[in-house]
């Protein structure tokens, strides 16, 4: 496998919209970069939380992408520094593990918008430049969500009510921690 440099760092005279894309999976961080780099954004990265608030403290981006699951803190706590930083930073949080109750936390935390992956550069553009306003024209799914996607949905709202604690939520569904772990080890169920 060839070993892309990241991106180039921003230089003084560079008019370009700033971007820090946080990620801890290396290749997709550098692949990503690469791509918003040449759409026109001076990108930063970062591979955890820590190392997003070091870049954000020496220049507050005007976007950021975030992922939400990462060692240590979640994307949800970054998103929060972030926009403590700049009010005025625009965020959008990408998931592997794409859930109701996740999004709705990173969107009452100032999230933007919310993006499941894998995604491309070209969606994540598009999500940096949406409204912050709903869209009443969103299509509605014409067909309700599957048994294991509705219990997937579930699991992640218990699990966000008790900050992310497993043995709680085991507690709180009233199963084995490990069965609980087993099914969050595994992807969300398509709904």
């Amino acid at each position: 496998m060839t070993n892309h440099p990241e991106p180039r760092p921003q230089r003084p005279d560079d008019d370009r919209s700033t971007l820090l894309l946080v990620d801890d999976d290396d290749v997709f961080r550098r692949v990503l970069a690469r791509a918003l780099d040449r759409r026109g954004y001076a990108v930063s990265v970062a591979a955890s939380v820590d190392e997003a608030i070091v870049r954000a403290q020496e220049q507050p981006p005007e976007y950021a992408v975030v992922d939400l699951k990462m060692p240590g803190e979640s994307g949800l706590v970054l998103i929060e520094k972030l926009l403590e930083l700049d009010p005025n930073t625009r965020v959008v949080m990408l998931t592997g593990y794409a859930s109701i109750a996740t999004a709705i936390e990173a969107i009452k935390l100032g999230a933007i918008h919310y993006l499941a992956k894998p995604c491309d550069a070209d969606q994540v553009v598009a999500a940096l430049n949406k409204s912050s306003e709903g869209d009443s024209a969103t299509p509605v799914s014409g067909s309700p969500l599957s048994i294991d996607r509705l219990e997937w949905e579930h699991i992640q709202r218990v699990l966000n009510e008790h900050q992310g604690n497993i043995s709680a939520t085991a507690r709180a569904l009233k199963m084995h921690r490990r069965t609980l772990q087993r099914k969050l080890g595994k992807h969300p169920a398509r709904a």
